[in-house]
């Protein structure tokens, strides 16, 4: 059977020890901008205590990517559990501004090397034949790590307190660090061999994906950022509910539609996937109550389900022998977008409302539609 061949022994290792510590990263998206409030930030400042990760990590990406070719991804994952797991410590003893700014520029860092060398160990033990499908399971344990931290994280600091969310967060990252430890060393030779060797940073060849993943994760990091906030202001007290049906949403999808995923044209998936983005944000800007934020959630996640997967396995295919700096440049393109989103709708949202920020990020999913349509559905028709 084809699940056989890819929920080896390693996959699983990989998938265990990347939902602990996305599990740890989860624990602090709804928790996070309620904190900084709590110290007296403005909008803009969490707008870019946010993002700062998501900057820094955008830089190491490529380069992460790059070195891959030459240095076994496990030795990434394992600085980067490490370094994720001091800097989750810190944050009892770093206010706001520069030491959390620091802070999550390390995390960022954190971010960079295990995030990408865990994809990229994924995509080089996958059979060409099922990398969409051992994309999209993979992709669950960020899934089921975001269906069920943020819940937790607003229980944490509702019943105990921030001090008791941030120890939760190094336990975990800790965590994943002895996962990663277990994993099977690989020989350098072999790197390179299955990673291909090259000298660029930056692959032209994953342009057109990189520059969807900017509009898209423009959206994820402006609600990861405040939407929170604005749950809390309608009266709903844990907003990890929406983002927890949301995960809901993608690990159904991602189960039961992986198969989809090496049997259809990545074009016919990726089109309708977005349409789901604008409707999502259209109604997220007129909602007020958890049903309709759960409703929301549910549209958002059944776009998202095939969307990324699709964008990613469209991006190795393309790349060829190319396809660490392929990956690299993907991945640093959704930093770029979370980045760019928490703090331009931060000023958008100091300047106007909420709904007026949400109705700018449907027509940034708009843009993107059109993007698609006129540059990367276009170019796909070409020999």
């Amino acid at each position: 059977m084809a699940t056989r061949k890819i929920l080896t022994p390693q996959f699983i290792s990989v998938f265990f020890a990347q939902f602990s510590l996305s599990f740890s990263y989860n624990l602090l998206v709804p928790t996070l901008p309620i904190y900084l409030a709590s110290l007296g930030s403005r909008e803009e400042t969490i707008g870019l205590l946010i993002g700062a990760l998501s900057v820094s990590s955008l830089i190491l990406r490529p380069v992460v990517a790059n070195a891959l070719a030459r240095i076994p991804e496990r030795k990434f994952m394992l600085a980067g559990a490490l370094i994720y797991g001091v800097t989750s410590l810190s944050y009892i003893w770093a206010p706001p501004f520069w030491p959390f700014f620091i802070v999550r520029i390390l995390q960022g860092i954190a971010t960079a090397f295990f995030y990408t060398a865990s994809v990229m160990m994924v995509v080089n033990i996958s059979l060409d034949a099922h990398r969409g499908e051992s994309l999209s399971y993979f992709y669950t344990a960020f899934n089921f790590a975001f269906a069920i931290a943020p819940i937790v994280g607003m229980y944490m600091i509702n019943l105990l307190n921030f001090t008791s969310l941030f120890l939760l967060c190094t336990a975990l990252s800790l965590l994943s660090l002895a996962l990663t430890v277990r994993l099977p060393k690989r020989a350098p030779e072999l790197v390179a061999t299955v990673s291909g060797q090259t000298s660029s940073l930056f692959s032209l060849k994953a342009l057109h994906p990189s520059v969807m993943s900017i509009f898209l994760h423009i959206l994820w990091g402006a609600l990861t950022a405040f939407f929170p906030l604005y749950s809390v202001s309608q009266g709903v007290a844990n907003p990890g509910f929406f983002f927890g049906a949301l995960a809901l949403t993608l690990i159904v999808g991602r189960m039961f539609g992986g198969r989809i995923m090496d049997r259809t044209n990545r074009e016919r998936i990726i089109f309708p996937c977005i349409t789901t983005y604008i409707l999502s944000m259209v109604l997220l800007a007129f909602s007020k109550s958890l049903p309709m934020f759960i409703l929301v959630a549910v549209i958002w996640g059944i776009g998202s389900a095939f969307l990324f997967p699709a964008l990613l396995a469209y991006t190795v295919e393309r790349a060829g022998a190319e396809r660490g700096p392929a990956i690299g440049t993907f991945s640093a393109a959704g930093d770029l977008g979370i980045g760019l989103g928490s703090v331009i709708m931060g000023i958008v949202l100091r300047l106007t409302d909420y709904r007026t920020m949400f109705l700018c990020l449907a027509l940034i999913a708009v843009i993107n539609l059109g993007y698609f349509h006129y540059f990367m559905r276009d170019r796909s028709k070409s020999p």
